[in-house]
């Protein structure tokens, strides 16, 4: 069943409206913190970092430890913003987003 626009809103260069980031800017391994501020004091201590995008209280930092990719992301205050967070991320790993389709295959 596909998802309506309304339903599933995305920026114009087709990322997820309230995170902005696209389904390869995140990896398999996720670390959340609520202040954005600590985005960058987990990330500090990544060998590198390729990908930093922020929006409003997200900000989101994808990177490696040694050959291991790993994301932090901010997820502001309070539990509406958790919400909207995971949410997002599980669009972001079992939609299409480009069909507005549910995968067969879903990521937990």
């Amino acid at each position: 069943m596909q998802i309506e626009a309304s339903e599933l809103i995305l920026n114009p260069d087709g990322s997820i409206y309230h995170l902005n980031i696209l389904p390869e800017d995140i990896a398999d391994t996720i670390f959340l913190v609520g202040d954005p501020d600590r985005v960058e004091e987990v990330s500090r201590y990544f060998d590198r970092i390729e990908i930093k995008k922020q929006k409003r209280e997200f900000v989101t930092h994808t990177g490696y430890i040694g050959k291991k990719r790993l994301t932090c992301l901010s997820t502001g205050i309070g539990t509406d913003n958790i919400d909207i967070v995971l949410t997002e991320l599980d669009a972001l790993v079992n939609m299409d987003l480009k069909t507005r389709i549910a995968k067969t295959e879903l990521t937990l």
